[in-house]
């Protein structure tokens, strides 16, 4: 536990990254409009809290708490979700752009992100089962060794998902994207 506490507190255009950002446990508080931009997260702990048009690309999240956050809008470019604490390990995010970032091995299971950017992410050894994943666009995402039994990614693009290194029993895909489970094959569709 840390040293400071914040409760049910809204955070509005705030620049974190000028150096007024504490290091605390955040239970149920709101962030509009802020800028976490390249700060270190470290040790702090979110407890369902809402982050709302905030960039918090290229963080340092060493042993960061993200119990049941959502993000909207908001920009997660860069970070390395792997070294999050992994107890109780939670988000959700609607329009929010996780480009260059690292989920290695997390545990994602049904988790909800929707219309999301998750270029050039590492999803490897990820635990996605039960996801809704629909409208993300996965454009040189890595997949291996990945659980996606039962996750929805209807309207999911530019994935390239192999079906013989991934579990995908059970997963709900759209055309025309399906394709991307045959990309291995070099297969010539019309």
């Amino acid at each position: 536990m840390n040293d400071h506490l914040f409760t049910d507190e809204e955070f509005s255009n705030q620049n974190f990254s000028e150096g007024n950002f504490k290091t605390a446990d955040y239970d149920n508080c709101v962030f509009m409009d802020c800028n976490f931009a390249g700060i270190n997260l470290s040790d702090s702990t979110f407890t369902e809290c809402a982050f709302e048009e905030c960039d918090l690309s290229n963080c340092l999240l060493s042993k960061t708490a993200l119990q049941n956050c959502n993000f909207k809008r908001s920009k997660l470019i860069g970070l390395n979700f792997a070294h999050c604490e992994s107890f109780a390990f939670s988000i959700s995010a609607d329009d929010s752009i996780f480009d260059h970032s690292i989920f290695y091995n997390g545990k994602l299971a049904n988790a909800r992100l929707v219309n999301c950017k998750m270029r050039n992410t590492d999803l490897s050894a990820c635990d996605l089962s039960g996801s809704y994943l629909a409208g993300c666009d996965f454009k040189d995402a890595i997949f291996e060794n990945t659980n996606l039994e039962k996750a929805n990614l209807k309207n999911a693009v530019n994935y390239l998902i192999d079906p013989e290194n991934n579990r995908i029993t059970g997963a709900h895909f759209s055309l025309p994207e399906v394709t991307g489970l045959l990309s291995r094959y070099r297969l010539k569709i019309d």
